[in-house]
This record gives C-alpha cells, sequence and structure tokens, in this order.
C-alpha cells in the first residue's frame, strides 16, 4: 500500500527551542523559562539523534540535512508543515503562518533530495503568503494516498480555498471538517487530532462538535477500510494524535509516536494499534514541551520514485 512509507526526511535542527510567533495558535507550545535556550537546543539535539537511530536500527530509511546556523529557525525541526513528497513526482512547497518558519524552506534540501529520487515536477504554494492564506503541509493535511482523499480540520492555518486549489492540482478529493479544543478554539492543525495508518485512523472525536461532520467523517473512514480508534482530550494533549505509521526496507510497518502519547493509550487502544502494527515508541519530552510538536511533525515522508 502507498499509505505508508521507508524513506522519511528529517532536519537536525541547529537552535531548537520556542517559538513565540507559532504560539498564538499552538496551545501545545509551553514557555517556563526554566532552561536556557542554549540547554533546550542541545536536549533538543540529543533526543533527535536519538530518534534517528531508533528508526534506522528498524531498517527505517531516513535522510537527515543539517540545519543552517543561520538565520536560527526554533522549527526547523518539523519540516512535514513546508515540503510534501509524492508518488507522481511532484515536490509541493507550502504557505507558512509564521514570518519565522518561511525561512525554513531551502531548495538546497530539494536538490540533495533529488540526488537519491526522481523529481519530477515542482509546485510552489508560497506566495499565498502575500494574501495571508496558509497551508501548513501535511500539518493542515492527512493524505489517504490509496484512495486520494486529503482529510482537513480548518484553521486560520488551514485555508479551504487553497485546499481546493490542492486538491485540483494533484486529483485528490477532500473531506474536510472543523475542530476544535476543549476551551474551544481551533485545533490549528490536522495532525495534532488525528493520524491515518493503513487500516486505521486514530481521531479525538470529542473534538468535532458538528455531529453531521462527524458522521460524514466516520463513514468516509470506515468505507475506505479504517478502523476508528477513539482518543480523548487528555490523549490528544498528550501528542497521541500525532503518530505515524512508516514501514521498514522489508516491507514491516511500524506505529511512531512520542512516550508521551504511548503512555496516555489505555489497554484496550494498545492492544487494537498493535494487532495491527508494531508500536514504536520515542521520548522526544523537550522537543513537544517546547516545539508544540511531536513525531509526526518531525518526518516528511518521500513517495518520490527512487532513481
Amino acid at each position: 500500500m502507498s499509505t505508508t512509507t521507508n524513506s522519511i526526511l528529517m532536519i537536525r535542527p541547529a537552535h531548537f527551542g520556542f517559538n513565540a510567533q507559532t504560539a498564538g495558535n499552538n496551545a501545545f507550545q509551553s514557555n517556563d523559562k526554566g532552561e536556557s535556550a542554549k540547554e533546550i537546543a542541545k536536549k533538543g539535539q540529543i533526543e533527535f539523534d536519538a530518534m534517528v537511530e531508533i528508526l534506522r536500527s528498524k531498517g527505517i530509511h531516513i535522510i537527515v540535512i543539517e540545519d543552517t546556523d543561520s538565520p536560527s529557525k526554533p522549527d526547523a525541526i518539523f519540516p512535514n508543515n513546508w515540503i510534501s513528497f509524492h508518488t507522481n513526482g511532484a515536490v509541493l512547497t507550502y504557505p507558512m503562518f509564521a514570518p519565522n518558519r518561511r525561512i525554513e524552506r531551502r531548495e538546497d534540501i530539494i536538490e540533495k533530495v533529488g540526488e537519491i529520487f526522481d523529481v519530477k515536477r515542482r509546485y510552489t504554494f508560497e506566495h499565498y503568503e502575500e494574501e495571508e492564506m496558509y497551508l501548513e503541509g501535511t500539518g493542515s493535511m492527512l493524505f489517504d494516498r490509496d484512495h486520494k482523499i486529503v482529510y482537513a480540520c480548518l484553521s486560520q492555518r488551514t485555508d479551504a480555498r487553497l485546499l481546493d486549489k490542492f486538491c485540483v492540482l494533484v486529483e485528490y478529493r477532500r473531506e474536510v471538517f472543523h475542530a476544535v479544543d476543549r476551551n474551544g478554539l481551533p485545533i490549528y492543525h490536522t495532525n495534532v487530532m488525528m493520524a491515518l495508518g493503513e487500516d486505521f485512523a486514530v481521531l479525538c472525536k470529542a473534538s468535532i462538535q458538528d455531529k453531521d461532520e462527524l458522521k460524514a467523517l466516520s463513514k468516509v473512514l470506515e468505507n475506505t477500510g479504517k478502523e476508528i480508534i477513539d482518543i480523548s482530550y487528555d490523549q490528544m494533549a498528550a501528542f497521541a494524535g500525532n503518530m505515524l505509521q512508516v514501514r521498514n526496507n522489508e516491507g514491516k510497518t511500524y506505529l511512531v509516536m512520542s512516550q508521551t502519547a504511548y503512555d496516555s493509550l489505555n489497554q484496550d487502544q494498545i492492544e487494537t494499534l498493535s494487532g495491527k502494527t508494531e508500536i514504536l515508541p520515542i521520548d522526544i519530552s523537550t522537543i513537544e514541551y517546547y516545539g508544540g510538536g511531536s513525531v509526526r511533525c518531525m518526518m516528511a515522508e518521500i513517495f518520490l520514485p527512487s532513481k
């Protein structure tokens, strides 16, 4: 199945840390000033390196590219928001809400990926930043590549008009809905409250308060063979929606999640998921605490054809 890949792009951060420009609508970030910026950056690197080592030990192909030292990019560790790679050889880059995240887009990264994989076409959406329209890659959108469906909860960072343009370009159909946190505020990224696997979907049903939207979404998921594993608000807050299923070079699948997310799951959920794929928990608690993102955000999946 083409929903999972064994090739992942990851960016090793030079200056990981709290990003004030994204904190306004990312309720998952924290900044308690308890540690120095240098300490946080160092811990971020240590957690990143450990994650890469764990993934590689399972036979998953990881391309690691170093973040540039200047300009400083606190969120460079989360490349999935600015780029996506597709089976037809297309590479897409996206418009970002935070100005200091726009500098994460680097042509040299695309060139390096292009040394191994066949990049046939290139699409750019970033000019929409001038119109204050944003669509933040696989943070905003979840792709069911087998059924050509894009799932998205609309927010300031996921513009419905751009989503339509994207769907026309890649010939996907869209399944959109609205999701809010327990304070009633829009959830900024779809991959916070939902994760797609080959035959399952992790979903925080409570966040979709429009019953018709939830019913429609559930029906599409079930019709495409995905068992829904419902997670609570507390579990979502522990990054249980931010998982990614990948495969190794022998075709075995793993569900990568953070240790925080794993610890939040109940026995039934663990058993259901374990029956479908091997769970791979990784401790990235510093990255989650200050960055407000988890393992899924750190992995940009490469679906390009090999050279």
